[in-house]
């Protein structure tokens, strides 16, 4: 299974030929035209994680794939029929098998009401949380690990790194960060997951991993 990161928190996974794309959203260049795409995931219903334009550019060569979300993407997002999942909810379609789990968004501030999001493990390998310091209640191989957010902090991060313990991961959730701040970011990764023989691997738009 190949892992393509886009800007901020945009995802595209590639196994047998087939695509996923994760959080296409308004911090995320125009997505390039990508045919076989299976399906698509938006893990809650900020706009740095969707968008009307991205979505439709999606759908220009796959407009029969489906999008995933919770219940705040399908009333955000209402111009799209959105297939609503919950926690504990599980897809099969194609070459993807797709468990939700979590629920909320992690809280940014006690003024700010907290919405729905759901993170997605994907064949049972990969994890990414969305916005949420969620951990499924199962192991994964490799993640996408939060690096900057109004709703984080670097030793939360750290925390959740090591109670999920991905063997691989990468940066998501990075556009609000520059590029001494990324490093930061990544270095305290690093650390954590060097512990226990983790690799972590800060990826640029466009790059490619195998995971």
């Amino acid at each position: 299974m190949n892992l393509t990161k886009h800007e901020h928190a945009c995802l595209v996974l590639e196994h047998e030929n087939q695509r996923l794309v994760i959080d296409p959203g308004a911090f995320t260049e125009p997505l390039p035209t990508l045919d076989n795409v299976t399906a698509i995931v938006i893990t809650h219903q900020h706009p740095d994680h969707w968008t009307n334009e991205q979505l439709a550019r999606l759908r220009e060569n796959n407009p029969d794939a489906p999008i995933f979300g919770p219940a705040g993407v399908a009333a955000a997002a209402s111009d799209w029929n959105i297939t609503t999942v919950v926690g504990g909810a599980r897809e099969a379609l194609g070459a993807w098998t797709l468990e939700f789990f979590g629920g909320e968004h992690a809280v940014i501030h006690k003024s700010i009401p907290i919405i729905d999001n759901l993170g997605v493990l994907v064949n049972g390998q990969f994890w990414y949380g969305g916005d949420s310091f969620t951990v499924p209640p199962k192991p994964v191989t490799s993640a996408a690990i939060p690096a900057g957010a109004p709703w984080l902090k670097i030793s939360e991060v750290m925390d959740y790194v090591a109670e999920l313990a991905p063997q691989r991961a990468i940066q998501t959730h990075d556009a609000v960060l520059s590029d001494k701040g990324l490093a930061l970011s990544a270095a305290r990764i690093s650390e954590v997951m060097a512990g226990y023989g983790g690799e972590f691997t800060v990826l640029q738009p466009g790059e490619t991993l195998r995971i």
